[in-house]
C-alpha cells in the first residue's frame, strides 16, 4: 500500500512540512506556472513548498496558459502590475533599482514565475503568447545555487525557492515590499535536501538512489545537443 500524503505540501504525512512553515505576508502577488512535468515527476518540488510559505501566492499548472483563464483574469486586471521574472533582453534588474516604486503607480506587483527544469521553461516562454508579451525582471544573484541533489545546467542556474529568495531580498532592498523571514526559505530547501541524502545512502529505502550524491563543485557541466554549455537563469 502507498503511504499517507499530505495534500498540502504533496509530502508523506510522517514528513508532512507544513506544522514547521510560518506564512510570509508579502505585498507582492506571486504566481508559479508549474509544468505539468514539475508536479508529477520532481521529488524536490520547491516551487510548492516556496508556495506554501507565501500566503499571497498559487500556483497554476500548465505549458502556455493563453487559454487560462485565472491567469489571464490576473493579467487583465488593471489593478495589476504583471512581469515575468525572466532574464535577458529588455529585463530590469531589480537588484540595480530599475523598477522603482513609482513605476507601479499604486498598482500592486504581480510576479510570475516559470517552475520547471530548464527545457521546459524556455519551451513554455517560446510557445506562450501570453507569457511572451509581459514586461520581463530579473535580479543578480547573490551567490551560487545551494542545489547538491540535482546538477544546475549553469553557474548561476537556481532552483524556483532560491530564485524567489534572492527576487524577495531585491524587492526589499528597493522598497518594493518587504522580507520578514529571509531564512525560512532556505532552511526549508536545506531540510528538503538533507532528507534526499539520507535516503540516497539508506540501503532499506528502494527505488532511491545507491550512492551518495557529488558535490556541486565535482560535477561536469551539463551540455545540449551541439556541446554548448545551456544557458538558463531561473526555476529548476
Amino acid at each position: 500500500m502507498s503511504r499517507e500524503t499530505c495534500y498540502r505540501c504533496f509530502w508523506p504525512k510522517a514528513l508532512c512540512w507544513c506544522s514547521s512553515i510560518t506564512p510570509m505576508p508579502t505585498r507582492t502577488r506571486f504566481v508559479f506556472l508549474m509544468h505539468p512535468k514539475e508536479f508529477k515527476q520532481e521529488k524536490a518540488a520547491t516551487g510548492r513548498l516556496t508556495h506554501l510559505c507565501l500566503p499571497n501566492s498559487e500556483v497554476h499548472m500548465g505549458v502556455t496558459f493563453d487559454g487560462d483563464e485565472a491567469v489571464q483574469s490576473i493579467l487583465r486586471d488593471p489593478a495589476n502590475f504583471a512581469v515575468l521574472l525572466y532574464p535577458g533582453g529588455q529585463a530590469r534588474n531589480l537588484s540595480e533599482g530599475e523598477l522603482p516604486p513609482a513605476d507601479l503607480q499604486g498598482r500592486r506587483l504581480v510576479v510570475l514565475l516559470l517552475d520547471a527544469t530548464w527545457a521546459c521553461a524556455r519551451k513554455m516562454l517560446r510557445l506562450s503568447r501570453t507569457l511572451q508579451a509581459l514586461p520581463r525582471v530579473m535580479f543578480t544573484a547573490t551567490g551560487p545555487s545551494r542545489y547538491v541533489i540535482k546538477q544546475q545546467p549553469q553557474e548561476g542556474c537556481l532552483s524556483t525557492l532560491e530564485a524567489t529568495h534572492e527576487l524577495l531580498q531585491a524587492l526589499a532592498r528597493t522598497g518594493l515590499d518587504e522580507y520578514p523571514l529571509p531564512d525560512q526559505l532556505l532552511g526549508l530547501f536545506q531540510r528538503m535536501q538533507d532528507f534526499q541524502i539520507r535516503c540516497a545512502t539508506d540501503p532499506n529505502r528502494p527505488g532511491y538512489r545507491r550512492k551518495p550524491y557529488s558535490t556541486p563543485a565535482q560535477r561536469r557541466p551539463v551540455r545540449g545537443r551541439s556541446g554548448a554549455r545551456r544557458q538558463k537563469y531561473l526555476p529548476g
